[in-house]
């Protein structure tokens, strides 16, 4: 290890406290993007991004605003880089790598279920819990530390080429970041991009995540009459949206998980055989899986596939809320004029959002009940994507993981998606490095989540240590 290594893990160490009390105050702005009347909280989050970025050292530092058709005013990105490297010893350039990361979050409800206030971050036995504390500010929270850490310890320098580029949408479709990299692609351009969005498979156990499902987010509305009707003077003669969106949605999958739309398998890319071979060996416990984690009394899915399987190399077909007709207290007996469901499918390669959607539409239209009228609207989408292991910077993030944590890395596959990670890849053709730091049990998206401090700062100073690989 060298000496400006040693240098900036030892300032990493020094300023545990301060990293943590940083990382609170970010926590405490509830940049919620999905919630328009959160627009300026979102703001608020971008800024002190930024802010933090300038003074570490980062040049060149702005916020980028977005727009696109869905969102005309979109949060902005933040962008920063340090581009000053010195010559490698053969006299080539450094590399130069692109930090990603996301400062928005997810809402926080139901709030009830929550043991300490979402957005007052708490510790608790070793834990940080807050909304967003580990997707993905607590983690993005890391890039920023480990290059203010290298910074100190290399007087001003940094050990490779650096840009940075933190979104505001990446909780609704990203859609203002893939604008930006397919018009301004250049303004990105690196040799790797390192993503800290992701987790290790087990506690203690160093992870990098090479593949990730895509998604096409979607809304069926139902509309019968033109208005809310009385069910005693107009049930069994007015059609019920509620109704007909049940009987749609029964028939999108069958009793196994099986998916019923035509051709949705079609171009379904199975795993290897080294893969499944992989997966077998992690040290995986479905029962524990189905009680500490899920909490079901059973688990369900296709038949025949591990959990393993299921949940990374699989699509799915998912129903997340119903809204519409009568919710509050007490009793209201109206047939509602209109309905709607927020269904959602994850994707594998080789699936296309595109392509899936186009199945999809088709076949929930065939479903018309009578007397409705249906509309399918596409929110956002993602592709799916498998990254190669098969490069120098994998090799440099493994080592710098077994360094930190005395072990080696295993390679997983991740069920969520995230949608810039097939834009850096496709748009930029740049490697992705996929090094997270989450635990399975951290609750992303779901109320106490939490991230692990010794996880955070072993996270710091995996960054440094691969910063520092790279660049050497």
């Amino acid at each position: 290890m060298t000496t400006k290594v040693t240098a900036a893990v030892e300032f990493a160490q020094e300023n545990k406290g301060r990293f943590v009390e940083e990382l609170k105050e970010l926590l405490r702005i509830p940049s919620i993007s999905t919630d328009p009347e959160r627009a300026g909280d979102v703001r608020r989050a971008a800024e002190f991004v930024a802010a933090e970025l300038k003074r570490i050292g980062m040049e060149n530092v702005r916020l980028i605003e977005t727009s696109t058709a869905k969102h005309p005013s979109g949060h902005p990105l933040v962008y920063a880089d340090w581009l000053h490297a010195e010559l490698a010893a053969d006299g080539k350039p450094k590399p130069t790598v692109l930090c990603y990361g996301h400062y928005d979050v997810q809402p926080a409800e139901p709030l009830d279920e929550w043991k300490s206030p979402p957005f007052e971050p708490t510790e608790r036995d070793g834990n940080l819990y807050a909304r967003g504390a580990v997707d993905d500010k607590g983690q993005m929270w890391m890039h920023v530390k480990g290059l203010e850490s290298l910074m100190v310890a290399g007087g001003g320098k940094l050990p490779v080429n650096v840009r940075v580029i933190v979104e505001g949408e990446e909780e609704v479709g990203g859609e203002g970041i893939a604008s930006y990299v397919r018009t301004h692609g250049e303004q990105l351009k690196a040799d790797v991009a390192l993503v800290s969005d992701t987790e290790m498979f087990a506690a203690e156990l160093p992870t990098l995540c090479v593949g990730l499902r895509g998604m096409i987010y979607t809304e069926i509305e139902a509309r019968g009459a033109r208005t809310d009707l009385h069910s005693g003077m107009y049930g069994g003669a007015a059609p019920n949206p509620f109704v007909a969106l049940s009987q749609v949605i029964a028939k999108l999958k069958d009793e196994d998980g099986k998916i019923l739309i035509p051709g949705f398998y079609d171009n379904v890319e199975k795993p290897t055989d080294a893969e499944l071979k992989a997966w077998k060996a992690l040290p995986f416990d479905e029962e524990h899986y189905r009680e500490s984690e899920v909490g079901s009394i059973s688990l369900t899915g296709e038949p025949g596939l591990s959990v393993l399987e299921r949940t990374w190399a699989r699509p799915t077909l998912d129903v997340h809320g119903m809204p519409g007709g009568f919710i509050g207290a007490g009793a209201k007996t109206v047939i509602p004029a209109k309905a709607v469901a927020k269904v959602s499918m994850r994707l594998v390669p080789d699936m296309t959002p595109a392509e899936s959607f186009a199945k999809y539409k088709a076949y929930v239209e065939s479903l018309t009940p009578k007397g409705i009228v249906l509309e399918v609207r596409l929110i956002h989408s993602g592709d799916p994507i498998v990254v190669s292991t098969d490069n120098e910077f994998v090799k440099a993030a493994t080592e710098a993981m077994r360094e930190v944590f005395g072990k080696e890395t295993v390679f997983v596959r991740g069920g969520g998606s995230i949608p810039i990670v097939g834009d850096f890849v496709r748009e930029l053709k740049t490697p992705t490095v996929m090094m997270g730091f989450g635990l399975p049990d951290d609750n992303l998206h779901a109320p106490n989540e939490k991230f692990h401090l010794a996880n955070f700062h072993r996270g710091i100073e995996s960054i440094v240590r691969f910063l520092s690989g790279v660049g050497g």
